[in-house]
């Protein structure tokens, strides 16, 4: 069996292909990630002007989809079009023209042959929680097989799932704490299991929107002057910008002057980690909490407990600190240390250190310093709870991301009540071959000691 889930992210639309076997549907551990495309190209919420376009972005994709999934499976294979933050931008800013790219993206998948099932923008809990789901379903937290066929309940405790996008970042954990805000609280009820979440997302705080509403208070304080200095990028690295550019989100247009959009300014990189961190911690309300404890802007958030994976960019950035920077990141301060790092490399030793990531490069010192920021004063991550977050980006061979958990959910892969402990008839034949096994050599044992007892009684 085959499922083809379409990732329509803010900065870019992923597709993922799953499989199962068909006669195990309802096993946990057992949906694999088949293979995934890259749609080239920016998210689906930025072909607002030219609606078509956004469907005619995902045709290479879902002609590899074509090709992956054998043409027999093509009627059956269920077909799903998530969207995110983008669109829940989108959304805010125009409705209309939200629709109309899902209604261009929809004609585009109606075209192909699959069993298109629809295509829907999630909310930032669903995102939350449908990540979360992943990251438990592929590490066989819920449910597993035993060697026998039957059914075991892990006495494991369920992974806490971060999320990082380019529009918005999400937490969700199961707690044990009063949840103080409905609007945070999930009740799940999987394979017999009843789980208590805490979920929340946070929009305007992903990582491209978090560097547009950087940039928006750094020409505030410098008043929007011809040139502007940035302490996060490197030095040697500048750029002239629009103010359309910067101001073209519901995420920074509160902040929108009175300029003319077409306005250009230089921005010039000064590389000042103390000064960027300033200006970072800016971005979060630390000051109002109505609850007994708040992460940020005044949004409740019960103690972080237990294990966490972090992925997307929480992984993309924590890797190019490992693997680029050649840092460890075990501690907060690991991550702060190296954060101040990048941002006292210049442009040309960066570039020198990673050629191929010159596109992102610049960002890196603003986005690891947001990490820590988010991680430390806004999730109260501290010296003993940060070294349980693992950064990474696949369970096994499987992207850890909403997208699986989000087609677990709509095929009813993972049943509410607990499936029956009856082992198939494949297990029953395996299990008598066994005890057949077992008896003959028993038997074979017996009957040779007998002998070898009657042939030395005999010679006596």
């Amino acid at each position: 069996q085959y499922g083809i889930v379409l990732d329509a992210g803010s900065s870019h639309t992923a597709m993922f292909v799953y499989k199962w076997p068909a006669e195990k549907e309802n096993d946990t551990g057992v949906v694999s990630e088949h293979s995934m495309c890259d749609v080239e190209g920016p998210g689906i919420s930025s072909y607002s002007s030219n609606p078509p376009a956004a469907g005619t972005s995902l045709v290479p994709c879902l002609n590899q989809a074509l090709r992956d999934v054998p043409k027999e499976k093509h009627a059956g294979t269920p077909l799903y079009l998530g969207a995110t933050a983008g669109m829940r931008l989108l959304n805010i800013a125009d409705p209309r023209a939200s629709d109309a790219v899902l209604s261009a993206v929809a004609a585009t998948l109606k075209s192909y042959p699959f069993n298109f099932r629809g295509s829907k923008i999630l909310s930032g809990e669903e995102e939350g929680v449908f990540g979360w789901v992943t990251a438990n379903y592929l590490l066989e937290n819920f449910i597993k097989r035993g060697w026998l066929g039957e059914w075991i309940q892990p006495q494991k405790k369920t992974l806490g799932a971060m999320d990082f996008g380019g529009a918005s970042t999400q937490i969700t954990f199961e707690t044990r704490d009063t949840i103080e805000d409905p609007r945070n609280e999930v009740m799940l009820k999987l394979y017999g299991q009843v789980y208590k979440v805490y979920t929340h997302s946070f929009l305007c705080y992903g990582r491209d929107q978090v560097l547009k509403r950087l940039l928006s208070k750094l020409l505030q304080a410098e008043s929007y002057q011809a040139t502007v200095s940035h302490p996060c990028w490197p030095t040697g690295y500048h750029k002239s910008l629009s103010l359309r550019s910067i101001y073209d989100s519901p995420c920074t247009e509160k902040e929108r002057p009175s300029l003319a959009l077409n306005t250009t300014v230089t921005v010039v990189g000064t590389g000042n980690g103390s000064l960027c961190a300033l200006h970072v911690s800016k971005l979060f309300d630390f000051t109002t909490c109505s609850f007994s404890h708040c992460s940020f802007d005044s949004i409740f958030q019960p103690e972080v407990s237990g294990n966490f994976i972090a992925f997307s960019a929480f992984f993309y950035t924590v890797d190019f600190i490992r693997t680029v920077m050649g840092r460890p990141v075990h501690l907060p301060s690991d991550l702060n240390d190296a954060a101040q790092t990048i941002c006292a490399t210049s442009w040309s030793e960066l570039l020198q250190k990673a050629p191929k990531l010159e596109k992102r490069l610049s960002d890196y010192c603003a986005v690891s310093t947001f990490v820590y920021l988010l991680t430390t004063k806004g999730y109260k991550f501290n010296n003993h709870s940060f070294p349980n977050i693992a950064f990474q980006k696949k369970a096994g061979e499987t992207s850890i991301g909403w997208a699986l958990g989000y087609m677990l959910n709509l095929t009813n892969m993972i049943p509410a009540e607990k499936p029956s402990s009856h082992k198939s008839m494949l297990y029953n034949y395996w299990v008598l071959l066994i005890l057949l096994f077992v008896v003959t050599t028993l038997t074979s044992l017996v009957t040779a000691v007998c002998l070898l007892r009657r042939s030395k009684s005999s010679s006596i």
